[in-house]
């Protein structure tokens, strides 16, 4: 059998202090149990340490103005839609079973004064979204290829 490979969109911050987005995937996979006699699955162990895990809502038409994520973190949209906009131009637009890491830590203001990045709603439903922080501070702005 072949492992397979998910697809998620890494936000970071370059040595310049300009934001991007690069579409990254996770490829190490093992086949094994959860355990209680559970059959064999396809199990990715990204990360292994200390998070706090959130469940927001964002209202329809939310915008979270230019802001850098408070934490590295894994977003993962449960309904609805919403975007992300890097200061390089790069929007990207995300739904259920799309998957966002920000590491976009250590921005800085570009010439329009935008730092970070902008994030809000797409539609004309709220969208609701499961954060995973990690503590663990070899994240904070984490280059693309980290979790590979």
């Amino acid at each position: 059998m072949t492992p397979p490979t998910v697809s998620y969109w890494h936000v970071w911050t370059d040595g310049g202090g300009i934001t991007h987005q690069t579409e990254c995937a996770l490829t190490e996979f093992a086949m094994q149990s959860m355990g209680g006699g559970a059959a064999p699955q396809w199990n990715a162990g990204i990360v292994k340490g200390t998070a706090n895990v959130v469940v927001c809502v964002l209202p329809v038409g939310w915008i979270g103005q230019w802001h850098e994520n408070p934490k590295p973190q894994w977003i993962v949209p449960l309904s609805g839609r919403w975007f992300v906009e890097t200061t390089d131009g790069t929007r990207v637009e995300m739904g259920p079973g799309d998957i966002s890491f920000g590491a976009d830590q250590h921005a800085k203001p570009d010439s329009r004064g935008h730092s970070g990045h902008l994030s809000g709603t797409v539609g004309g439903e709220p969208a609701t979204l499961m954060l995973v922080q990690l503590e663990d501070p070899r994240f904070v702005g984490a280059r693309p290829g980290i979790f590979t």
